[in-house]
């Protein structure tokens, strides 16, 4: 039995941030029902990463939509709306990510549903807070990280501010949303009330940098210094950083200089010597060590550095990580199949309970696939039925 068996989930949320948490309960088990808009669906089902779609929908939406149902609705429509109150009236959650002022306006609000379902966990994702004067601005993963000093971390000392490569701030934010959801339902389970969650972009992308805002808050101020070369985390000293070799690149951690010249044969000028000066002088270090290891290759450093206990590791490509056991023996590989039999690969919840990992072959489902299943399942067949396809 899944942990979350039984959970009803009502995710009104588009994009990745609140469907990634959606996705979440659904792979421990909970029952998650799309509101989707009829015909078009959520505006994710458009937004494509490399153009590329499966059945009329992007491969993206595919991915964070897994094992869910989508029920279409028209929410300016007042029979539609009765419909979704009705299902809310038995909901454990409720989740949307519309901005500020959106959902008052449709009926939807907080201290409404409330009054239908006093036990129903509320949770909303903002990109910047319920108020302020960025709240109505558009809460889009690259706009967040620019805005939240994100950008200066990444790259090195030549480089124009550089954000990650990946949507960072709607996973981050995501993850901070499930756990926000999961801790009012344990409440829940004592008080039997329900609770508001709210999250937004821009506090959980200042959130992932609580370890470098907390040094620049701490530290008069001193914005973060990107290595020149191979910079992998402003805050820290040398040698921590990438390397080339003489085939590829190495990847060096944390590890006492004195240790690391022992293994690769150097010996550090005199004013270098002191632990206090590996930050300061962390580029004049780090120059010094890349000499050294663009001399042999990174299978000959891994084997002189990895039986001495230094911290390192070859840098590898997707194609490399997947095909090396240790990443086989994860399993972290599964298949989703569309209602039309068309196979994707994606990956697994990457969370085991009791030695068990969850997996689900289901895929995202199409606009409104499961409107006949919920409309018979809730006692909806008195209302009308004219936008429920």
């Amino acid at each position: 039995m899944k942990p979350l068996e039984g959970i009803l989930v009502v995710e009104f949320c588009q994009f990745l941030a609140g469907p990634s948490a959606g996705l979440r309960l659904a792979d421990l088990g909970a029952r998650v029902i799309k509101i989707e808009r009829p015909i078009k669906g959520e505006g994710g089902r458009q937004i494509a990463i490399k153009n590329l779609f499966i059945e009329g929908d992007s491969l993206v939406f595919h991915t964070i939509n897994r094992n869910k149902q989508s029920f279409a609705a028209n929410l300016k429509d007042p029979e539609d709306l009765k419909r979704i109150k009705k299902i809310l009236e038995v909901a454990d959650i409720m989740t949307h990510n519309f901005r500020p002022g959106v959902m008052e306006a449709i009926g939807l609000d907080y201290k409404t549903v409330k009054q239908l379902n006093s036990r129903i966990i509320y949770g909303v994702v903002t990109g910047y807070g319920s108020e302020g004067p960025w709240q109505k601005k558009p809460g889009q993963d690259l706009l967040i990280q620019a805005m939240s000093g994100l950008a200066y971390l990444s790259g090195t000392a030549k480089d124009h501010p550089t954000p990650m490569g990946i949507a960072a701030s709607d996973i981050f934010t995501g993850t901070h949303f499930t756990q926000g959801l999961l801790a009012a339902l344990v409440r829940r389970g004592k008080t039997n009330e329900g609770a508001l969650v709210e999250v937004s972009l821009l506090e959980s992308t200042i959130d992932m940098q609580f370890e470098v805002l907390t040094t620049y808050l701490n530290d008069g101020g001193k914005p973060p210094k990107r290595a020149k070369n191979g910079n992998a985390q402003a805050y820290l000293g040398a040698p921590y950083g990438v390397y080339k070799t003489k085939d590829s690149y190495i990847a060096i951690a944390m590890v006492p200089m004195t240790k690391l010249e022992t293994h690769l044969k150097f010996e550090l000028p005199e004013h270098l010597k002191s632990e206090a000066n590996w930050f300061d002088f962390k580029d004049e270090i780090m120059t010094l060590i890349q000499a050294i290891l663009k001399e042999k290759t990174t299978k000959a450093w891994l084997d002189i550095l990895e039986p001495a206990d230094i911290w390192c590791s070859a840098i590898f490509n997707y194609k490399e990580l997947m095909a090396h056991d240790a990443y086989k023996i994860l399993q972290m590989d599964q298949d989703v199949i569309t209602a039309s039999g068309v196979t994707i690969k994606t990956t697994r919840c990457p969370i085991q309970i009791d030695s068990q990992y969850y997996y689900a072959s289901k895929a995202a489902p199409k606009v409104g696939e499961d409107n006949e299943t919920i409309v018979h399942e809730f006692g909806l067949q008195n209302f009308n039925n004219q936008n429920q396809s």
